[in-house]
Formats: structure tokens, sequence, C-alpha cells
């Protein structure tokens, strides 16, 4: 059976798949997640802090401390990222998880200098990754590529 030719520059969209939660369940998830991240962030820091010795407040505090730090950077990276070209955007995503994880690292006691460069992998390693999928999924202009 003969099928009409698609007409030229005609592109086919593949269906989106549906979006089943609500908005009200979108906001929700929006502002758990900073919450969600700092403490799971805070108390891996202060464990690794305290390295298996006794809790004491000030573990707590700064457990806390961080969790807070953590949370707000995420939410101003989050915010501030989307509205960069694709190479800043990858930049201040690396950045943000080399400090991250170079941070963590720092607290389990290894050199600076180890940690700087363990940091730095862990930078580099996700700039490569999130340059490749900016690069790949948005125009010359920086728009999104229909999907």
């Amino acid at each position: 059976m003969a099928h009409a030719a698609p007409a030229p520059g005609a592109r086919r969209r593949a269906p989106r798949t549906p979006d089943v939660f609500s908005a009200r369940t979108h906001r929700a998830a929006a502002m758990a997640t900073p919450v969600v991240l700092g403490l799971v962030y805070g108390y891996w820091a202060a464990a690794n802090r305290r390295d298996g010795d006794a809790i004491t407040g000030w573990n707590v505090l700064f457990g806390f401390v961080t969790a807070l730090a953590f949370a707000v950077a995420y939410v101003a990276v989050r915010t501030l990222a989307p509205r960069l070209k694709r190479e800043l955007h990858a930049t201040l995503w690396a950045a943000f998880a080399g400090c991250a994880f170079g941070f963590l690292y720092s607290q389990a006691g290894p050199s600076v200098l180890r940690s700087t460069a363990m940091s730095l992998a862990v930078a580099a390693g996700v700039f490569a990754v999130l340059f490749y999928r900016y690069y790949t999924h948005e125009d010359a202009e920086g728009h999104p590529l229909p999907h």
C-alpha cells in the first residue's frame, strides 16, 4: 500500500508522555526537593566529620547549618542556571557539584590538594555530561528543540 511522502521541512513529533501529576504536586515537589537533598547532604557531612565518634550538639548544629547552606545554594543554582547559555549553564552546575563533592570529601580528612583534585575531577565530569546534554537538546540560540 502506498503512503504519501512527508512534506519538505515537516517534522514528525513524537508523542509526549502524559503528565500524570497535578500542578500542585509539582509545586510541592519543587519545595520539598531542596529540603530533602539539604537534609541528606547535611547528615552526610556531619557523619563524615564525626568519623564514627559520638554525636555531639556541635555535630548536629554543623549538619543543620550545612543542610541550610546546601539547600540555599541548590535553589539559587536551580533558579539561575536555566537563564544562562548552555556553556554557562553547564559550568554553573559543574561548579556546584564540584564544590558540594569537595566539601563532603574534605570532611573525611584527606589533604586539601587531594580534595581539590577530586572535586575538579567531579566538576569536569559533570560539565562534560551536561554540556553534551544541553548542546544536543538546544538550537543555536539556546532554545529547546521540539521533541
